[in-house]
Formats: C-alpha cells, structure tokens, sequence
C-alpha cells in the first residue's frame, strides 16, 4: 500500500490538491492511502519551503502547485 502525504497549512491550493489525489485513488482503486499534514515542524523535516508539497512513500515528489491528474497516476503506479 502506497502513503500519500500532501504537506500544507491548509491553504486553497492544499486542500484541493488532496481531494483531487483522494478521488483518483478512488476512481484508480489505488492501493493507497492519503494523509493530510498540516503540523509545520513535520512539513520542515521534509525541507519543504512551498506548498502543497507531495511525499509519496517518504520521497518528496512535488511541491508549489496542484501536481496534474496524469502525474498523480504515474505516482499512483510506480
């Protein structure tokens, strides 16, 4: 089972981007699971410096923006 963290304070662009990746986990039947992190000293461990920010089985794989549909399936698959 895949984790998907997605870093942020709760911003608009945080909160979208992790009901965009919780409705394709759906929609794929993804094996995974998706956690929201709000906690600033967790999202600094990671050295995240803009948010939304996607950790996906402990490796930062995006940040700044809402990553796109095709991409959060390739992380999904990989």
């Amino acid at each position: 089972m895949k984790t998907i963290k997605v870093l942020g304070m709760g911003c608009a662009k945080c909160i979208r981007t992790t009901e965009l990746i919780q409705k394709i986990v759906n929609e794929t039947n993804a094996d995974a699971v998706v956690d929201k992190v709000s906690d600033i000293e967790t999202i600094l461990h990671y050295g995240i410096m803009s948010t939304p920010a996607i950790v996906v089985d402990e490796k930062v794989v995006h940040a700044g923006s809402i990553p796109r549909k095709e991409k959060i399936i390739e992380w999904l698959n990989s």
